[in-house]
């Protein structure tokens, strides 16, 4: 017998390995097996029988088939398929990356199931008499059979020492006796044992909700749905009313995508609240074993809802209902490496494989996500009202241009600033700090913590200072291995490459001229910190970005606290931009809504609506109102005017037709093809080679694909490696396949200065 098995290796082809005998357990489709790769033992995933190969080609037999039932289903591997032919990576790779770490190496063992100690009754003695002969000299061995009978003839030997203030020789000596015996019990490793799930609130759907929900209840199989609901709109709601559908009615399962999950906890902790047992968790911060547990758990079918980042929609899940894709146009839903596919377009495609059906929601849905519904292809679903009657928050703009004039609009909101204005867009430079908190946000900040409210400052930039200066030569510190100045960061005070991630001590000097005139300049949560504690000394401040959120529960730690009331001002970086719900949370504040907006991007803009929108949307949950400043050197961009006044409708008017000339998505698909290596040269001419080879493929066959490039990226050099690129754009998408492909399989790249080529269908940015 022959089988056909990928392995994860860089190759667009399958390997056939010969079956001797009978396999330790059954061989089928979607088996992890264990083969000899070289010199050494590789996991594959075996796709099902193979041709004899032809006489004469000696073939190599498959060493063990290590679980009991296949690791991936007829869907899974469905779904691999899909990814690897649309994104261009070999199928050994994807089919890799559906599984745990845990079982993805043939040299790393997989982790040991957890176990506890237990220990339970093996001798009733019902006789009083029994019991006083046999215990007449060991007290201790009486309390603990007797807590054990008392509490239903088992407990842990941990709950016994615990509770009795034994020692474990005595549990022991009754061991030896026969009376008890010691069990090891298997314990699943849960992330969340240590937090509490809470309690559903019990809420009723509004008008638009239950429309909603009829829908999606009543959708058919593969339908794919946009649910686009304003911030605060209750579409967590309308998710948990599915899923009581589909996983209680009708017996199915279900998978919830979120951003990250790390930074929704709140989100979590409302599905955890209703669904409780039946919700496994899937994230990169679990530990291998952790994760094991819950993906094992969800293949044997204890718990039927996988609630994860991108990697859960490959949750080994069977009989699925639905696939709910939440905040669907964040970024972080695409894999940065390979493969790199994005895990909206994987959902849409699982669900039309297992005939289930996909919610897509957002307050602002990504531009292809829109235009599918406009179109037709996606069914269109509409939350335009907060719910319980709250209101959007007012939004005004503070122009931090040095000598803008004031522009003065009629409005119902409380004032801004320290003194009585009626300024919708306020003038930044009475300000002490200037631009880092003008009077407007200065005096906002104040009247908050006046009423005992509660304050959410963004600012997408950590570190204390962007960059440092010499101001005798114009010198500034960069990084050794990127193209990228290094971030000062104040505690620990250190200069940090946020690309590779490498640190260097302070300078005193300037490295080109030994001048001692350095200054630190930009902006960064750090300066914005200090700056707010000494400008609001009795106030809680609590600072979220990547530096202060490394720990495994840290997020949650800092979130629970804003929960409690225990932190007055919340700043941090985009991160605090979704999928939290404080009602006390009255103020916003974005301290420089320009981070990003001038990127060489296409996607630059919509980004910064996206998180400008769902920022505001943090302010007025409750029944206090809300209001929302936005401080900006760019008051008329269209992103910024669009987020003021809530309009996600006139942003996508305008920004759609920025994109008709010249042509980006959703209008066409694109490829970015990135040329990697360790010299400059060699790297660009490795870029010039494939426009050649594609200018004369396109020569030859009527493909519909335009190229555009090669220039170098503009990041040039990321760890030491200098990046070059160009781009695919095509309105066929099958033509954008059979070229791409072609070209992964067909383009030499030269056996010289480490070079790469990494293809990157669909890209979510360009730099």
């Amino acid at each position: 017998m022959f089988v056909d098995v990928a392995l994860p290796l860089p190759l667009f082809q399958t390997f056939t390995y010969r079956v001797d005998g009978t396999p330790r357990h059954p061989l089928v489709a979607g088996s992890r097996v264990v083969v000899p790769l070289r010199n050494k033992r590789a996991i594959g995933i075996c796709l099902g029988p193979a041709e004899p190969p032809p006489d004469g080609v000696k073939t190599k037999a498959i060493v063990d088939v290590p679980d009991p039932e296949a690791a991936l289903g007829e869907p899974l591997l469905a779904l691999g398929r899909w990814i690897s032919e649309y994104y261009v990576v070999p199928l050994g790779m994807v089919l890799r990356s559906m599984l745990p770490a845990a079982l993805t190496g043939a040299a790393v063992p997989v982790p040991a199931q957890k176990t506890r100690r237990c220990a339970e009754i093996a001798r009733e003695l019902p006789s009083l008499l029994e019991r006083d002969q046999l215990f007449a000299r060991a007290k201790k061995q009486r309390e603990v059979y007797e807590l054990l009978e008392a509490i239903g003839g088992r407990a842990t030997v941990e709950h016994l020492v615990e509770q009795l203030g034994v020692t474990p020789g005595v549990i022991t000596a009754l061991a030896e006796k026969g009376i008890i015996r010691i069990v090891n019990e298997v314990v699943a490793r849960d992330p969340f044992a240590s937090r509490p799930a809470g309690v559903a609130p019990a809420l009723t759907p509004t008008p638009a909700q239950r429309q909603a929900i009829d829908a999606l209840r009543a959708g058919a199989p593969g339908d794919v749905f946009l649910l686009h609901g304003i911030t605060g709109s209750g579409k967590t709601l309308v998710y948990i009313e599915l899923l009581r559908h589909v996983v209680g009615t009708l017996g199915k399962s279900a998978i919830v995508l979120v951003p990250e999950i790390a930074l929704t906890p709140q989100t979590v902790d409302r599905f955890r609240a209703v669904f409780g047992d039946r919700i496994a968790v899937l994230h990169s911060a679990l530990s291998d074993g952790e994760r094991l547990d819950e993906w094992r758990a969800l293949q044997r079918g204890e718990k039927r809802i996988a609630v994860g980042a991108r990697s859960a929609i490959f949750a080994p899940l069977s009989d699925l209902g639905a696939i709910v894709v939440d905040e669907e146009h964040e970024s972080s839903y695409k894999q940065g490496e390979s493969p790199r596919y994005h895990a909206r377009e994987a959902a849409i495609m699982r669900a039309k494989l297992e005939g289930a059906v996909t919610v897509l929601g957002s307050a602002t849905p990504s531009l292809e996500s829109w235009v599918n519904a406009e179109a037709g292809k996606y069914l269109l679903l509409e939350l335009p009202e907060r719910t319980a009657g709250g209101r959007l928050p007012t939004v005004a703009v503070v122009d931090l241009r040095r000598g803008a004039p004031p522009e003065k609009h009629d409005t119902a909101a409380a004032s801004f600033a320290r003194h009585p204005t009626d300024t919708r867009i306020a003038d930044a430079t009475r300000s002490p700090a200037r631009a880092i908190l003008s009077d407007a946000l200065d005096g906002a900040i104040r009247q908050t913590l006046d009423r005992h409210e509660q304050t959410i400052l963004l600012l997408n930039r950590r570190g204390y200072a962007s960059f440092i200066i010499c101001d005798d030569c114009g010198d500034v510190a960069t990084c050794p291995f990127c193209s990228i100045t290094l971030t000062y960061h104040r505690a620990p005070e250190r200069l940090v490459c946020h690309y590779c991630q490498h640190q260097e001590p302070v300078r005193e000097r300037c490295a080109r001229c030994h001048g001692k005139t350095l200054h630190q300049r930009g902006l960064g949560t750090q300066q914005v910190e200090r700056i707010l504690a000494e400008r609001f000394p009795e106030a809680r401040i609590a600072r979220m970005d990547v530096d202060t959120t490394s720990g495994k529960w840290a997020h949650a730690t800092i979130l629970d606290r804003v929960g409690r009331g225990e932190v007055d001002i919340l700043l941090g970086t985009q991160m605090i931009a979704k999928g939290l719900d404080f009602p006390n949370v009255t103020l916003v504040g974005v301290v420089d809504a320009d981070v990003g907006i001038n990127l060489p991007d296409f996607r630059a803009s919509e980004r910064c609506f996206q998180l400008l929108s769902q920022v505001a949307g943090r302010a007025g949950r409750g029944p206090k109102g809300g209001q929302v400043l936005i401080q900006t050197r760019l008051p008329t961009h269209h992103a910024v005017r669009c987020a003021v006044t809530h309009d996600y409708h006139a942003f996508v008017k305008e920004e759609l037709a920025g994109r008709k000339e010249p042509a980006y998505p959703p209008n066409v698909r694109v490829t970015n093809l990135i040329f990697s290596g360790i010299t400059e040269r060699a790297t660009a001419d490795l870029a010039d080679s494939a426009v050649e080879w594609f200018r004369g493929v396109l020569a030859e066959h009527p493909v519909r694909v335009s190229v555009l490039g090669p220039a170098p990226c503009p990041v040039e050099r990321i760890k030491n490696r200098w990046r070059w690129h160009l781009v695919l754009k095509s309105a066929h998408p099958n033509d954008m396949t059979r070229i791409t492909r072609y070209f992964a399989e067909h383009f030499v790249v030269p056996n010289s200065a480490q070079l790469r080529v990494a293809i990157d269908r669909d890209p979510v940015a360009l730099l």
